[in-house]
């Protein structure tokens, strides 16, 4: 256990795109430091989930939907957004640039938008998820890019409008992490060759890699950390 066990006892938390991936082990990590937490998501899940996060059924993309699924929560002292698509290959069709652009960044800001007011009311904070591309260009993912180059500003602008409500506004950036996203990299000698040569650290990330930083973010170790865009790479960009 990296932190201190009952962390958020009495801290309710909601985590958009919780059900699978990264979402899912943050939810995890939260509820194993004591908080009660709400996972949202389009289906039921991969499966990883622990038996102590609710799940609700959400679609950030949509208007309104994320409302529904937390009206009868009246309190929240922690939000995470993690939902996000990718279609490698496809994003220079308009319509699917502008559907992952949909999902990505106008539902990160539906969720923040959504849940303001009751953060307000606790001085709670916001993670967001960008991506080691909200800094590089990716030719075969132009909108998944240009998504989380947007994560990443609108976190730094949240965290200015926010601030008078003390609702802290940061963000992690993970870098080549092993989830079911990448398989088909880690699977190729050639590129997942490609991609260790260049991190530091010498191997693949792990969920569980991100989601301790993410949590950090939550922590009052980080009471005057707001607009922050946090690297989670092993050392890929600096390299």
């Amino acid at each position: 256990m990296t932190y201190q066990t009952g962390l958020f006892d009495g801290k309710v938390a909601l985590v958009a795109g919780g059900t699978q991936g990264i979402g899912a082990v943050i939810a995890n990590h939260l509820a194993a430091l004591g908080a009660q937490v709400t996972a949202l998501g389009r289906g039921k899940g991969d499966g990883t989930l622990d038996a102590a996060v609710r799940v609700r059924k959400a679609d950030v993309g949509a208007q309104g939907s994320v409302e529904a699924a937390i009206a009868d929560m009246a309190r929240l002292d922690i939000v995470f957004n993690c939902a996000g698509i990718l279609q490698r290959g496809q994003e220079h069709d308009p319509a699917v640039f502008e559907k992952v652009l949909g999902v990505n960044l106008t539902g990160t800001l539906r969720v923040c938008s959504a849940t303001r007011e009751r953060l307000k009311a606790t001085q709670g904070c916001i993670v967001n998820t960008a991506s080691m591309l909200s800094f590089f260009g990716g030719g075969l993912v132009p909108g998944y890019a240009a998504s989380k180059g947007g994560v990443a500003q609108l976190t730094k602008s949240l965290a200015i409008a926010y601030a008078p409500d003390r609702i802290r506004v940061n963000a992690v950036a993970p870098g080549w992490i092993a989830t079911p996203m990448t398989q088909a990299l880690q699977d190729d000698p050639v590129r997942s060759g490609t991609i260790l040569g260049r991190t530091p650290m010498g191997r693949w990330g792990t969920p569980d890699d991100v989601a301790r930083a993410a949590v950090f973010l939550c922590t009052p170790a980080a009471a005057f950390m707001t607009g922050v865009v946090m690297p989670v790479d092993g050392g890929y960009m600096v390299s």
